[in-house]
């Protein structure tokens, strides 16, 4: 994003104050995202402090994630500042909405809270976990070779690796994360002041090369996917998982986090590395793909440091995860109907993904998406492509969100599209594409 020349009157005379004032006005959406803040010694004239007070003050700013200095480009507002809330675009009235990543809500179970309710008073601090749901944990991970001796709980992925992040971390730490990757994750670790080090993926996930880069740079932690990876689609094969482990085992205190967010219905085997005798590692499982956005739970597996400094956190913080959400998870992760229907979901969404990659393979378009729920399609103009397939009825996410300094690519969820409509969809690609190298002159 190129720098936008402010018109926000920045105030302040000591550095908590001009940043307070910087801080507002993101907050208020006067300085959006990429706006350029003056340059020290500029602004220190204007308000009649030092240039060291200033300097104070943007770095402040860079260690809470609200601004990024990019060199000889100064200091801007960070692409999601932590102050700020990035949604969404609003899908247009009548488009076709394959931009969410959400999945079908047809393959999804019913909601009914738990039978078993406790009307008694009791230590959840002292018991945060039910039992019986660690026991389905260790019985969901172990067979996919994960080790599963010390399991926890949390509100969501993004709860859980935000909260080991804040814990392990310190602000201008830099973490390895996939590029392109969840543009969620991108923005929490700018939220929290981290440093993101861009690390390349193919169909088989990270690349080892990229990832001996990045650990070179010195980063803390290292977050990655091992199967539907959003939004290449990349899956972990036990070569690249062995070639990964081989490169993490030579920076024992790095903390791996593996996030397998989909899971159950990502139609891949799982290669963890987290079975790769690593010191710090944490397995993450969200049931959000397969059991519904609203069950806010999340479970892992972890070495014993991490579950202590993980769970000492949480008990500072929101203490437990709800009872009554554990025992809702609880019944359907044991429910013999919703195995079921969580089996049809994962047929499903295969089926869909090829069908699409297979009509556009027909065309002559690159596009990847080895396992899970999204196709990542390559383009040279994310822009035009949109807006291409925005007159056609379609309505997909460009992925400058989703990169950090890979490629230009757009991602789309096939979680709803029909066979027959894949078919439609990679003709009107075909044609937005022929448009846009038109424009280009071929």
């Amino acid at each position: 994003m190129a720098n936008v020349a402010i018109q926000y009157g920045i105030s302040g005379t000591t550095a908590k104050g001009i940043a307070a004032s910087v801080e507002r006005g993101v907050a208020e959406g006067a300085l959006g995202p990429g706006a350029a803040l003056p340059p020290v010694r500029r602004l220190a004239d204007d308000l009649g402090v030092s240039p060291g007070t200033v300097a104070t003050a943007y770095k402040e700013l860079r260690q809470r994630g609200i601004v990024v200095t990019r060199g000889r480009g100064g200091t801007v507002v960070a692409p999601a500042p932590a102050v700020a809330s990035r949604r969404p675009p609003k899908v247009p009235e009548g488009l076709r909405d394959l931009a969410g990543g959400h999945p079908d809500p047809r393959l999804l179970p019913g909601l009914v809270p738990p039978s078993r309710l406790s009307p008694r008073a009791r230590s959840h601090r002292a018991t945060p976990r039910l039992d019986r749901l660690e026991g389905a944990v260790r019985d969901w991970m172990r067979p996919d070779g994960v080790p599963a001796e010390h399991v926890t709980f949390a509100h969501g992925a993004l709860d859980l690796i935000g909260r080991l992040l804040s814990v392990e971390l310190r602000p201008g730490d830099s973490v390895a994360m996939e590029d392109p990757g969840y543009h969620h994750l991108l923005d929490l670790v700018s939220a929290l002041g981290l440093r993101a080090v861009p690390v390349a993926v193919d169909d088989e996930g990270m690349l080892p090369e990229s990832l001996r880069r990045a650990l070179d740079a010195g980063v803390r932690a290292l977050v990655c996917s091992p199967r539907a990876q959003n939004p290449y689609g990349g899956c972990f094969s036990e070569a690249r998982r062995d070639a990964l482990v081989d490169v993490l085992r030579r920076e024992p205190d790095v903390l791996v986090v593996e996030n397998d967010h989909v899971s159950d219905v990502a139609d891949a085997p799982l290669y963890t590395i987290t079975a790769g005798a690593l010191s710090r590692w944490v397995h993450v499982r969200t049931v959000s793909k397969f059991l519904g956005a609203d069950l806010r739970w999340a479970a892992a597996a972890c070495d014993p440091v991490t579950l202590a400094r993980h769970d000492g956190r949480l008990l500072l913080t929101s203490g437990w995860v709800s009872h009554l959400l554990q025992e809702t998870v609880y019944e359907l992760l044991t429910d013999d109907g919703t195995r079921a229907l969580v089996g049809r979901a994962k047929e499903t969404y295969a089926l869909r993904r090829k069908a699409l990659l297979r009509e556009f393979g027909e065309r002559g378009i690159e596009a990847h998406g080895a396992s899970g729920i999204n196709v990542w399609v390559p383009v040279r103009d994310e822009s035009a492509v949109v807006n291409g397939l925005r007159s056609y009825g379609w309505w997909i996410a460009a992925g400058a969100r989703f990169r950090l300094s890979s490629e230009p690519g757009v991602r789309i969820s096939v979680a709803e599209l029909e066979p027959p409509d894949a078919t439609r969809l990679a003709s009107d690609f075909a044609a937005v594409l022929g448009e846009s190298e038109a424009t280009y002159g071929g």
